[in-house]
């Protein structure tokens, strides 16, 4: 059985065992095999429309809006699956979390928002925060944004903005305008997750009406349960259940490719060498170990969330920690399935190689630093992480 329905709770069908998205899954899985979507650094737009019709944008969105209201849970199964497929599209599809960053908004801006489709794709570039002007009809925006992943694919843009008043600046915000207001520089020259399309963004002079900003991990607007999980802890899961996707697919390649492949040494097929098999076992229980850790914090959290009680510095301390672990092992494991496969997963044709390259740029991220142990640490002595940890 796949450990990625191996769950020590019950939960309900997974999304992708919806009509279609299997299907969708192998087209992924064959294209990017194909190299298509490293090969022109972004996914393909047809990919996006078909996330859009399966649900993936609308997944966590409130079903007053139109969109199916999923738990954290399900989405980062979800996730979890597409990466599997190809880290670069689960990746762009974990942008699908947008509605708990969106949830800031005003809720009349909210309603504009998902007044035509709850299948709004929204990418964004947060840092640095460009100053921005009062003018008459909003703020006005300009600047250049980095890390824009699926800009290339995106309905909405949202950029990371000082609003100035005089020599005063205010609380940095995000600052949401549709794509066509915002040019894109292909800068994203990378080793892994190519298939992002994790360009720039330049925005020049655009005016944004005050009410489509909104403080960033500021307090929503919207009362449903996903709106009192954490959302900065959320921020950090969708990005690292990529890598316990790409991760898992290592594996399976290995397994694959173990049972026909003989040394030219004479040396017995690969699956039948006890060396190889023991380090198979070990990163088989890594990843199902801190993959089961990983969704048994999301699932405490989720139970406080639902019972209506706050979630905890204890319980949002293990989200933080559980994410960069998870991520940490991913890398090693796609790593081990390297190592294992020989001289043959060191081609670039052999999917083994971008599988180590894309969960490798994963433990890059801010989210994934070193700094998730030392603030882990501190809240374990009883004493408080820096700002922004929670």
């Amino acid at each position: 059985m796949s450990a990625l329905s191996e769950l020590d709770y019950q939960q309900p069908a997974p999304i992708t065992a919806r009509e279609g998205f299997q299907a969708l899954l192998a087209d992924i899985r064959e294209r990017a095999r194909n190299e298509e979507f490293d090969r022109q650094k972004y996914i393909s737009q047809d990919v996006i429309e078909r996330f859009k019709q399966l649900g993936v944008y609308r997944a966590l969105v409130p079903t007053r809006f139109g969109g199916d209201q999923c738990s954290p849970i399900e989405f980062c199964q979800m996730i979890e699956e597409i990466s599997a497929a190809d880290g670069s599209a689960g990746w762009v599809a974990s942008f699908g979390m947008s509605p708990v960053y969106l949830a800031a908004l005003p809720l009349d801006t909210l309603k504009q928002l998902y007044a035509d489709s709850p299948d709004a794709v929204f990418a964004g570039g947060i840092f640095p925060p460009q100053p921005a002007a009062f003018v008459e009809g909003g703020l006005e925006v300009s600047g250049r944004w980095k890390f824009s992943s699926g800009c290339k694919g995106a309905t909405l843009i949202g950029v990371g903005i000082s609003p100035k008043n005089g020599e005063t600046l205010g609380l940095p915000r995000l600052a949401v305008m549709p794509r066509e207001k915002v040019s894109i520089e292909e800068t994203w020259d990378v080793v892994g997750l190519i298939g992002t399309g994790s360009h720039d963004v330049v925005i020049d002079r655009v005016v944004v009406p005050e009410e489509w900003t909104f403080v960033r991990g500021g307090p929503a607007n919207l009362d449903e349960p996903m709106f009192r999980y954490p959302s900065l802890s959320f921020a950090t899961q969708v990005l690292s259940v990529v890598g316990l996707g790409v991760a898992r697919a290592a594996l399976d390649v290995l397994s694959d490719m173990a049972s026909g492949r003989f040394s030219v040494t004479g040396a017995p097929a690969l699956a039948d060498r006890p060396l190889a098999q023991m380090q198979m076992a070990k990163a088989e229980a890594e990843l199902r170990a801190a993959r089961a850790w990983f969704y048994e914090s999301m699932a405490n959290a989720w139970a406080s969330v639902l019972a209506g009680d706050p979630v905890s510095m204890e319980q949002t301390n293990l989200l933080r920690l559980s994410s960069t672990h998870a991520t940490r092992v991913s890398a090693e494991v796609a790593r081990s399935a390297q190592m294992l496969s020989g001289m043959t997963g060191v081609y670039r044709s052999n999917p083994l190689s971008r599988f180590v390259n894309d969960t490798l740029v994963i433990t890059q991220h801010a989210f994934m630093g070193d700094m998730t142990y030392q603030n882990a640490g501190a809240i374990f002595f009883g004493n408080k992480p820096l700002p922004g940890y929670l």
